[in-house]
């Protein structure tokens, strides 16, 4: 138990620290492409990424998380779940090509035919290194996952620069979404020993097959009610509106997705290997939420009350038809840092039927408002968004909880206190800037309402909430010599 929790910690700090790295450089590249290239230009590219990304659900076909949940799992089963992969991945290619003509016709813009015929590589390479980093997650090694998403988001935010800098306009972001996945394929088949057998027809591989199947179908509906408001903004309204929502959903999300991404990845793994204990996986899974929700909030709603000039300082003065899309979704956000961590616990306990379930129902309630929003603009669009996010979040907390041992007064227990104490540093720092930041520059006056908002945050978390003994817990078990296994000889 001990080894497991030092892993945990430590894999999370790992992952932590390379998504704070991650943060910095996304927010950075967003702040220089937004300079560099028009609204149009992300409007046209997220009218091809859009359908891509629902392509995209197909690529690793579910297995990789089969392979990281299955209890155990032998060379065989592996080798037949890689080739596999790469058939789901050249059979993918081929069809996004097929479809680019109908696809440009849908949206009567024709130059989306070489943008989708480009970024079919992106599921050559995927379904090459699926197995690979599932294996690297299985084992835990999350020190070596960290460096390898790191060096591709610099290369690949390096090519977008210099083609934007260059003027190949849209062309520079397309660049940059075919070349990660190639840097991630090379570097995971670099640090990970593992060599695919041939396959075999007597491997059973039916139930992992199954469970990644139903991870698949989840995936695409909810990417699809996640994102068809912005097929409709992009059919309907143009690059130019779907360029701003897009910037704006992009940049309020991008917190959030980081944290999401530090402490889901461990999580699973964890509670992946203590499916046979579930007062344990009850107690890693509340002490993570616990985490990430008093990571999430704060951020979120600091962007909502910050909005016009966290656009002005990151995006620049014509971007400004955001900052009302951008306050007006983060509601959704913040529903989103309380819901997801519920898909990963679902898919690690063995409940992939119930998370498909709730899907089906979630797709037609967010759909429904983004056909409501639709006729007021991508501003209209983000309030139904936010307000349909509002009435689900209950009920969707309490299905995934049902029969798991875990109660709504812990859930409770773990939102209440981040988010009072969100809600307070934020009215402590709209009051200081009222005060003192009224002939302050943007820059300056974001400056002073994040650091007093921060300061406070931490002040009504720790002492006033009593949440101090909970973090100098956490960060003992920091200290505390890790026995991890990180150079591949761990077994399957």
């Amino acid at each position: 138990m001990k080894e497991l929790k030092h892993k945990v910690i430590h894999g999370g700090l790992s992952k932590i620290g390379a998504q704070a790295i991650n943060f910095a450089l996304r927010l950075g590249s967003l702040m220089v492409l937004s300079r560099l290239l028009d609204p149009k230009d992300f409007g046209l590219v997220a009218m091809a990424t859009v359908i891509t990304g629902i392509f995209g659900l197909f690529k690793d076909a579910g297995l990789s998380m089969a392979t990281v949940q299955c209890a155990t799992i032998s060379h065989e089963q592996m080798s037949m779940l890689f080739w596999i992969n790469i058939l789901v991945g050249l059979i993918l290619a081929s069809v996004l090509i097929a479809a680019a003509p109908v696809v440009a016709d849908f949206y009567h813009e024709p130059r989306l035919i070489w943008v989708m015929t480009a970024l079919a590589a992106d599921f050559l390479f995927a379904g090459a290194a699926a197995q690979h980093s599932a294996l690297l997650q299985r084992q835990m090694r999350f020190g070596t996952i960290a460096v390898i998403d790191i060096i591709t988001l610099v290369i690949g935010i390096s090519v977008a620069i210099v083609m934007a800098v260059k003027g190949f306009g849209y062309w520079a972001l397309v660049g940059q979404i075919v070349t990660m996945p190639c840097i991630s394929a090379v570097c995971t088949w670099a640090v990970v020993r593992w060599k695919p057998g041939l396959p075999s027809r007597k491997t059973s591989i039916r139930a992992m097959v199954r469970f990644g199947g139903m991870v698949t179908l989840n995936g695409l509906v909810v990417h699809i009610a996640y994102n068809l408001e912005k097929i409709l903004l992009g059919r309907f309204l143009g690059a130019q509106v779907l360029g701003t929502y897009e910037r704006a959903y992009q940049l309020i999300s991008i917190p959030s997705e980081n944290i999401n991404s530090s402490i889901a990845g461990v999580a699973f793994s964890a509670l992946s290997r203590i499916q046979d204990d579930p007062l344990r996986q009850k107690r890693y899974f509340l002490k993570g939420y616990t985490l990430l929700v008093a990571l999430t909030l704060p951020i979120t709603i600091g962007c909502a009350v910050f909005a016009e000039d966290m656009i002005f300082v990151l995006l620049g003065a014509k971007w400004k038809e955001a900052a009302p899309i951008f306050r007006l979704l983060a509601p959704t956000i913040v529903i989103f840092g309380l819901i997801n961590p519920f898909g990963w616990f679902l898919y690690a306990t063995g409940r992939a039927g119930r998370s498909l379930k709730i899907a089906f129902v979630i797709a037609p309630l967010v759909v429904v408002s983004y056909f409501i929003g639709l006729p007021y603009g991508a501003s209209g669009v983000a309030l139904a968004y936010s307000s349909a996010m509002a009435l689900w979040v209950i009920p969707h907390i309490a299905w995934c909880i049902r029969g798991t041992g875990i109660s709504a007064q812990d859930i409770l227990q773990a939102v209440s206190r981040p988010f009072v104490s969100g809600l307070v540093s934020a009215g402590l720092a709209v009051s200081v800037q009222f005060y003192f930041g009224q002939l302050l520059s943007p820059f300056l006056h974001l400056a002073l309402g994040g650091s007093v908002m921060l300061v406070s945050y931490l002040c009504m978390l720790l002492y006033i909430m009593g949440q101090k003994a909970f973090y100098l817990d956490f960060f003992r078990a920091l200290k505390m010599p890790s026995s991890i296994n990180d150079n591949g000889s761990a077994v399957i």
